[in-house]
């Protein structure tokens, strides 16, 4: 089945170091939004980049821990995009939460 619509990007900036529950965050945010019923979900891992204290983030150097930005994607209606801001919220320490519009195209499969 395939359905068009206007929704909603979601999009969570983050550390890949970052926890949450003692499991990694952008983990932690794709197993919520998929048991909160969202459409999908993308993990993103950076190559290089900086947030608000402009600390440059690049590849580890070797005996150095990885700590390079992550972006995870989500795309839903606006309403279901709304209900989860709050959860969100609780789980976002130090990020950075964009929502944009967008054209929605859904392509649905029989697999669960």
């Amino acid at each position: 089945m395939k359905m068009e619509g206007e929704g909603q990007l979601l999009r969570i900036f983050v550390d890949e170091t970052d926890q949450y529950d003692g499991k990694p965050l952008y983990a932690a945010i794709v197993h919520k939004a998929r048991s909160e019923g969202l459409a999908g979900a993308t993990v993103l891992r950076g190559m290089m980049g900086f947030g608000a204290n402009s600390l440059i983030h690049v590849p580890a150097r070797p005996g150095m821990p990885e700590d390079m930005p992550v972006v995870v994607e989500i795309v839903d209606r606006e309403d279901k995009i709304a209900k989860f801001l709050p959860v969100l919220d609780k789980m976002v320490r130090e990020g950075l939460v964009t929502v944009e519009k967008a054209r929605v195209i859904f392509h649905r499969t029989t697999r669960v």
